[in-house]
């Protein structure tokens, strides 16, 4: 294996942010997303690092690229670098800089919606294998790098519909990483789960009426019970947190009102209120105790109340991040000669991870982004380009690691 020369580099940290920005300037948006312009810019990349590619259309419109670099034993299970194409959507007129302009300030910051979330990880995967196929580095296992559509809206016609195809089986994955989350510090989040997502309806009925009325059985009343009872149980949560600083947003179950649906105008007690409500499950809860729990405070709410699961996912297993995952054990080594500080976490929102866990694939959710504040989702998201360049060198020694890695199933 050959080392690259500081021009050889300087070159290569050009080529990375030029190509992160014109990745970054693409408006991969929601709603309506069109990811044509997103499957050239890909397809151009993978012409420059001479790696064949595919493009994968289960859905119409829904297309998903796949890279790949082929290993000396082809057959043995691969490795997956996952990311998605899609950003969610911007308040244009609350960005410093326009959010798909990729500007780069005085202090070498990338102002653009999917600079943290996740378009970063993707052009990082690919310019480090760009700088071991110029280092020589050669690699047992096959590497697949994909770029998959609408993981921002839950993934349904992306990894979740291409799991289950024969597409999906011939990469024969046996690991893989995913994204995670800026960190604050020089602590990196390792995610190694997600918590459960439940989404609810809760209706409630009651006795309508004239609004100077003071009638029994109202549709308020009952939200009011519902709503002390989940904001009480919210509180406790919260304790948890403030009680215990070890613990994270992932150890404990988040509920939140989202939304509230009855009534047709203001003298008017209406027939029926709908509360919708997000929640989050730590993957420690007894599901079904808690189900009991929601189904009690709708009884004991009043008559005719009840839930709508409008989502009620069941707990995915999660990935070994011990001696007994050779997968992790090759991940850990590599993080450990880089002197990195890892954190593992249960992962408090929902990714592409999940669907790969749930095709009984180990995968880890990671993105090499530290001492940056979190602004996945928010206005004027933005990454440091040393930050950046920083990354690829981190995948430079992870991803031969893990893709030379030897077990005994081979």
């Amino acid at each position: 294996m050959s080392s690259l020369s500081a021009d050889q580099k300087n070159a290569l940290d050009t080529q990375a942010v030029n190509n992160f920005r014109e990745y970054l300037q693409i408006p991969s948006v929601h709603p309506d997303v069109d990811y044509e312009p997103c499957i050239k810019f890909l397809e151009k990349q993978a012409k420059s690092l001479g790696l064949p590619h595919q493009i994968i259309k289960i859905k119409p419109n829904k297309p998903i690229v796949i890279i790949t670099w082929v290993g000396k034993e082809p057959n043995a299970p691969s490795i997956l670098l996952n990311s998605h194409m899609d950003v969610v959507p911007v308040f244009e007129e609350k960005w410093t800089h326009k959010p798909f302009s990729a500007y780069v300030d005085e202090k070498g910051n990338i102002f653009a919606r999917g600079s943290q979330d996740m378009k970063s990880v993707g052009i990082q995967y690919l310019e480090a294998i760009r700088r071991l196929k110029l280092q020589g580095v050669s690699i047992r296992r096959t590497i697949h790098i994909s770029f998959v559509p609408d993981e921002e809206i839950g993934g349904v016609e992306g990894m979740k519909a291409f799991v289950d195809t024969n597409d999906f089986k011939n990469l024969n994955v046996g690991f893989a990483l995913d994204e995670g989350i800026a960190s604050p510090n020089n602590e990196y989040p390792i995610f190694y789960a997600e918590r459960v997502i439940w989404q609810m309806l809760f209706h409630i009925p009651g006795h309508p009426g004239h609004g100077s009325l003071l009638l029994e059985n109202t549709a308020g009343e009952k939200a009011s019970y519902i709503l002390n009872k989940l904001y009480e149980f919210r509180r406790g949560e919260q304790q948890k947190l403030k009680e215990n600083p070890n613990l994270t947003i992932g150890d404990v179950t988040t509920v939140n009102l989202t939304q509230i649906h009855g009534g047709v105008q203001t003298n008017v007690i209406p027939p029926e209120f709908i509360l919708t409500v997000d929640c989050r499950l730590a993957i420690t809860v007894d599901f079904k105790k808690f189900e009991e729990t929601l189904n009690r405070w709708c009884k004991e709410a009043g008559q005719g109340v009840y839930i709508e699961f409008e989502q009620k996912q069941s707990l995915v297993t999660p990935t070994k991040v011990d001696n007994t995952n050779p997968y992790w054990v090759a991940f850990k080594e590599a993080a450990d000669e880089l002197g990195l500080k890892l954190k593992q976490q249960v992962f408090p929102g929902g990714t592409d991870s999940r669907y790969i866990r749930t095709a009984g694939i180990p995968a880890v959710g990671f993105s090499p982004i530290s001492n940056t504040p979190v602004l996945l989702h928010d206005n004027d998201e933005s990454l440091n380009t040393d930050v950046f360049l920083k990354g690829i060198e981190t995948y430079c020694k992870i991803v031969p690691k893990i893709a030379n890695m030897v077990d005994r199933t081979g």
